[in-house]
């Protein structure tokens, strides 16, 4: 089981360098996480865009741009096409988003005839290395779906489940989070995460096991869920954290960033190759192992001969 971004940057520069599409790649933040990225030896970056936009971005960061591969391509919206139709052909193993609007870069993903969506649903994880927890924990979804049904919680749970396999996690615990420990129906999140635990214990939610509801501290610390009584196997061994929303996702994703000063990493789930959307109030240190995590997994795809 992988236990940092270091211990995973070790064994990507073992592997062999990958390459990460980015579109609209005007933008200095990226060129400074992704140059980076290839300073460590982990990537060979394509810069997508408008050629001289990008070596005056690199210049304003002192990143020479220019010493990596650019192709041009000055329209921000033709530029997510391309980097899509470069994972389609097999030339890049992830997708990075630039200066571009995030709605252009999932278009580019979504369409029906030349995307490369491959799942029931696109969505979006943090893997954090929390302090006072022996491994890597998954938070889903801080970032794309906004008010989940039930259908769509199992869909979110089977990406992130894929992605604690990659890592190493035979059987990841999913702890479905709420505002307390008991199915209330007047509390949505916990009658759903009733509905998840009955599908995982009939073979329709697989290679993890489901449990809950549960709030924070007993899903994530045995302590806490003694103290309440609660025998549920997965408590206090969360690996996979289902939020009841976007909003509880979202919240919980920036308090580990920025107050837990947790490392952290972002990536969207469910196309035919990791896509990096992070946000421009995202660390430093988020953008760099965000890449880190999706060449990780394209690596791992890749060696244990699985379908993303």
């Amino acid at each position: 089981m992988i236990q940092s971004f270091d211990s995973m940057n070790k064994k990507l520069v073992a592997s062999g360098r990958r390459r990460v599409a980015v579109a609209a790649a005007h933008d200095e933040d990226v060129l400074l996480s992704i140059n980076e990225a290839a300073t460590l030896g982990i990537v060979d970056p394509i810069l997508i865009g408008h050629r001289k936009k990008i070596i005056e971005a690199g210049d304003r960061c002192e990143v020479q741009a220019d010493k990596y591969e650019i192709i041009e391509e000055p329209d921000d919206i033709e530029a997510c096409n391309l980097a899509v139709r470069l994972i389609r052909q097999g030339r890049a193993d992830a997708i990075m988003k630039g200066l571009v609007g995030t709605a252009y870069v999932l278009k580019a993903i979504l369409n029906r005839e030349t995307g490369i969506r491959d799942g029931e649903l696109l969505s979006h994880i943090g893997l954090f290395f929390i302090p006072k927890i022996n491994h890597p924990v998954i938070v889903t979804d801080p970032g794309m779906c906004i008010a989940p049904d039930v259908t769509e919680k199992k869909h979110i749970i089977e990406n992130a489940v894929k992605v604690a396999h990659l890592l190493g996690i035979d059987e990841p615990q999913v702890a479905c989070v709420c505002a307390l420990e008991k199915v209330n129906p007047a509390m949505q999140a916990t009658v759903d995460a009733e509905e998840l635990v009955r599908m995982n214990r009939e073979g329709k939610l697989t290679g993890c096991r489901v449990g809950g509801p549960f709030a924070l501290d007993n899903a994530l610390f045995t302590d806490a869920a003694r103290r309440k009584g609660i025998a549920d196997p997965v408590a206090g061994h969360a690996d996979i954290l289902l939020m009841p929303n976007i909003e509880a996702g979202n919240v919980l994703y920036k308090a580990l960033a920025f107050v837990c000063d947790a490392p952290g990493a972002g990536l969207v789930l469910g196309a035919s190759a990791p896509v990096i959307l992070t946000s421009r109030s995202d660390l430093k240190e988020a953008k760099l192992n965000s890449i880190s995590l999706a060449l990780y997994l394209a690596a791992e795809q890749e060696r244990r001969k699985v379908k993303w």
